[in-house]
């Protein structure tokens, strides 16, 4: 049973950082749940500094990470942070997804053609692969930063942030990478480069980045669907007919519940990309 109600508005797509944080003291957070909720965290605008730094880091202290380290391009509005939790040496890294209000952001997830990726193998997102290019040199400078102090290493991030993440995992040797609404990020060759990297991908009921780019020219996704239904339970090995058949529920249930109502979105399609409705069902 999910303790988070499913947030319908408008709001919870487009401004997904303004939610005070879900973690609470003391709580107690699996990975899945810390990756959930940091991957929606990563929509403060803490490159702002001052009181946004200081909400991000107060929503990370909840959970035992002191501080947080952003990476932040203005040139192309990219944006991630990492932080590192002292007393077991977890360390995460966390991207943020496509701001629907950064035309710059919309021009990165519109360079759909394939790219060669060279750090690694095979072909990737143009936009993706320009974007985690940008962060590249202050993430590297980062983890050789906390290398003595890290024990293991979680790559994370939604939508926009996922790519990201799915692309420094081919990079740099991660112990897990938790993708939140992800989108196909490159081709099987590209792919095969994470055969060493224990993945578990979120799908969130008719999230529709989650099937975009379309499968075809070489797209593939990163990574086994976890998939989430329209109630929130989690059920890891939903098959085709199960999915179709849920989704199709959902949406006729969204069309009566939520979609004539004022400042809710009018499709389930956009809903079930917001950050919240897949910490919803992560976050106990």
């Amino acid at each position: 049973m999910c303790s988070i109600p499913y947030d319908p508005s408008r709001d919870a797509l487009d401004l997904p950082g303004l939610r005070p944080t879900v973690f609470t003291a003391g709580g107690i957070y699996d990975i899945n749940g810390l990756c959930a909720e940091f991957a929606r965290l990563a929509y403060i605008r803490y490159e702002d500094g001052g009181a946004e730094l200081q909400r991000l880091e107060q929503a990370l202290a909840l959970v035992g990470f002191e501080g947080a380290a952003p990476f932040n391009n203005a040139d192309n509005d990219t944006h991630g942070f990492g932080a590192v939790r002292k007393s077991d040496g977890l360390a995460v890294l966390a991207f943020r997804g496509t701001e629907p209000q950064s035309l710059t952001d919309i021009a990165i997830d519109l360079e759909g053609s394939l790219t060669d990726w060279t750090e690694s193998a095979g072909r990737v997102h143009a936009g993706f692969a320009r974007a985690a290019r940008s962060l590249k040199k202050a993430v590297d400078n980062w983890l050789q930063a906390t290398a003595a102090t890290r024990t293991q290493l979680i790559l994370t991030g939604h939508s926009l942030g996922a790519a990201i993440a799915t692309l420094f995992a081919s990079i740099c040797t991660p112990n897990a990478l938790v993708t939140i609404g992800s989108p196909r990020v490159g081709d099987a060759t590209f792919v095969a480069t994470l055969a060493h990297v224990g993945i578990t991908r979120y799908v969130d009921c008719c999230d529709l980045v989650t099937d975009l780019p379309p499968p075809i020219g070489g797209y593939v996704h990163a990574g086994d669907s976890n998939y989430i239904t329209r109630k929130g339970a989690l059920v890891p090995d939903a098959d085709d007919a199960f999915v179709q058949a849920d989704r199709a529920a959902a949406r006729s249930d969204y069309l009566l519940t939520y979609a004539w109502r004022i400042g809710d979105l009018m499709v389930r399609d956009l809903a079930d990309h917001a950050p919240i409705n897949y910490v919803r069902s992560l976050v106990p």
